[in-house]
């Protein structure tokens, strides 16, 4: 029975990051409005609130890179960290 063959059995590997894509977006995205001197927190609420780009600097692709995220993801990503950062999550 070929099917029972083991000698020729593949394995793959799934890769798990280390970080979410959506943390490192927000990293990258909120270094970059603080090295243009705005602030992070009302230039990224801005973009969220009323989905214009242009909240957000083009330095270091930041602009181009926060749009590949949906931005519902962005509210539950920060969310989320919020939530752990309160421990809010044992209660």
């Amino acid at each position: 029975m070929a099917d029972q063959d083991l000698g020729n059995t593949q394995y793959f590997k799934v890769e798990v990051e280390p970080e979410t894509g959506v943390k490192k977006v927000l990293s990258v995205v909120y270094d970059a409005l603080l090295e243009k001197g705005y602030n992070p927190v009302n230039q990224i609420v801005g973009y969220i609130m009323s989905g214009d780009p242009t909240y957000i600097t083009s330095h270091q692709g930041a602009r181009s890179l926060i749009m590949k995220v949906e931005r519902d993801e962005l509210v539950e990503e920060m969310l989320t960290e919020y939530i752990k950062s309160n421990d809010w999550a044992r209660k």
